[in-house]
């Protein structure tokens, strides 16, 4: 079959790799992907939103299969847009309906869904402009630190952990009254803080069934030591050391299965990946939140731990078959390391040559998350994160020589990455 990838990140990267090894993949297209992926299909330049150019891409290329990547595809109805389309209503889709989308694209929405289901996460309230003199009091029944989310889509930036309480009723009032964050601050839910530790869990389903991918852990801050400002991601560590076979169960018991078992009691269309971010509550697994794509990082990390035709598990799902479909691990570890542009995530410059790609040696996969090819054909960056770089071993520290080794290779300017992820798991292990 042809397949239609949509995305251009890191995320689609790992996942174009993986679906273009299947034997049902005849041609693989994505839209509008990256230099990276030239080797694995054919990109298309079409914006994940303009669903319009992507029906007439899905005619004019014979797709017969939609892996969704990013969210804000899925958030705005790309599911509803095909199925309910005669031409193309055919074409088998991976990801959610936009009713089950809404478990990322609204955080109030995901918090009703939790209590609903009696799925364990942080207690919380929603306020806008007009109860947003309620809120002073529901923080000060709170312990601090303070967690206020913008309730909409906001790239990753609209959660705030704020240390006292005058502050946060500001900064409450700056996201609703000055939208901050634009419309996706119009609504602020602020939770209770957890303390912990956090790790990502992935499924995929069907609605009814449910396969588990490998857990991870991603490193978000752009400074060592976790410091510094938040970013799409510095890095992945999958497996998560601390999530063994019973806490696992823990997971699955308390939180994957009521999730799926809850989204087909309220009859909500959901066939796609499920990203639980989870925190490690004394023993006790909680959700931080939904997201109804793999984050990125992680994907980098765990797809390629993934032994089984990754494309035979999305199509069977998206033909509410998944339960028959054997799926099964690589018990080795993988380490994903990010190199971003100089001054991201703040200003930063594109357009700089990368070179020594081709030194990379075949103890590690090189994923493009921001790359495109200049008018001399060379691999240039075009993004804040640029290039990820993920290994195997039995131990993930071995992993993550491997990559660290390979990065030395690679040089563009203004090249930066961590050099301390997965310290803290090496911590816990000692």
């Amino acid at each position: 079959m042809n397949v239609l990838i949509l995305g251009s990140g890191g995320r689609e990267n790992a996942l174009a790799w993986k679906i273009a090894q299947s034997p049902m993949c005849d041609k693989l297209f994505i839209a509008p992907g990256n230099a990276g992926m030239l080797s694995l299909g054919e990109n298309l330049p079409i914006k994940v939103t303009d669903f319009d150019s992507i029906k007439k891409a899905i005619i004019e290329n014979d797709i017969k299969f939609v892996v969704v990547g990013p969210e804000d595809p899925l958030v705005n109805g790309i599911y509803d847009f095909i199925k309910g389309d005669k031409e193309i209503s055919h074409v088998g889709v991976f990801g959610p309906s936009r009713e089950g989308a809404r478990l990322e694209g609204s955080k109030e929405y995901a918090k009703e869904f939790m209590m609903r289901h009696g799925i364990p996460t942080a207690a919380y309230r929603s306020f806008t402009e007009e109860n947003i003199d309620e809120a002073d009091a529901f923080i000060d029944s709170l312990k601090a630190p303070y967690v206020l989310k913008a309730d909409g889509l906001a790239a990753g930036k609209g959660v705030l952990i704020i240390p006292d309480a005058a502050t946060a009723k500001a900064s409450l009032r700056e996201m609703i009254l000055d939208a901050k964050f634009g419309q996706a601050s119009a609504k602020v839910v602020i939770e209770e803080f957890l303390s912990g530790i956090e790790l990502s869990v992935f499924a995929i389903t069907d609605g009814k069934d449910y396969k588990l991918l490998p857990t991870a852990k991603d490193y978000k801050r752009i400074g060592e030591g976790d410091t510094g400002l938040n970013t799409g991601g510095m890095g992945a560590v999958s497996p998560v050391p601390f999530a063994d076979e019973a806490f696992m169960k823990k997971i699955e018991d308390t939180i994957v299965r009521p999730t799926v078992e809850g989204l087909e009691k309220d009859g909500i269309v959901y066939t796609g990946f499920v990203f639980f971010g989870l925190i490690n509550v004394d023993g006790t697994p909680k959700v931080i939140e939904y997201n109804v794509r793999m984050g990125d990082p992680e994907t980098e990390a765990v797809i390629p731990r993934v032994e089984s035709d990754l494309l035979e598990a999305l199509w069977a799902a998206s033909q509410g078959r998944l339960g028959e479909v054997d799926f099964h691990i690589d018990s080795r570890a993988a380490v994903t390391v990010v190199l971003v542009s100089g001054g991201y995530p703040e200003a930063y410059e594109k357009g700089k040559v990368i070179k020594g790609l081709d030194a990379v040696d075949e103890n590690s996969i090189v994923f493009h998350s921001g790359t495109a090819l200049n008018e001399n054909g060379e691999i240039v960056t075009a993004g804040g994160r640029v290039l990820c770089v993920t290994s195997y071993d039995e131990d993930f520290r071995e992993a993550l020589k491997k990559s660290y080794g390979n990065i030395e290779k690679i040089s563009y300017e203004g090249k930066y990455c961590r050099r301390d992820i997965g310290q803290d798991l090496m911590r816990m292990m000692e």
